[in-house]
């Protein structure tokens, strides 16, 4: 079975979760998409990474979800949310992604 990689499903959330958000004008179905898919990456962090590493990118998950805001406020809403969204995968891959 194939498995998606954890970077692309934490940073399909970041993203997902925004795109839906604005799209539907409904703020609570875009956290739907968020919370999903980061739980699901946070799962699959726990497997490849172990309990430690999964903390730490589940916090870098939210931090990045939160920071997006007020970096929106500079740079615009899509590039911060991309900018965020590539600093998580990043991480993603170098802490759990790469050992699988």
């Amino acid at each position: 079975m194939v498995t998606v990689p954890s970077a692309v499903i934490a940073a399909g959330g970041l993203v997902g979760g925004y795109g839906v958000a604005r799209w539907t004008k409904q703020r609570p179905l875009g956290g739907v998409v968020l919370a999903v898919a980061g739980a699901a990456a946070a799962q699959q962090w726990r497997r490849q990474a172990g309990g430690a590493a999964a903390g730490a990118l589940t916090v870098a998950y939210v931090a990045a979800f939160a920071g997006s805001h007020p970096l929106a406020k500079k740079v615009g809403a899509w590039p911060s949310v991309f900018g965020v969204a590539g600093a998580v995968a990043v991480a993603s891959w170098a802490v759990a992604d790469r050992r699988a």
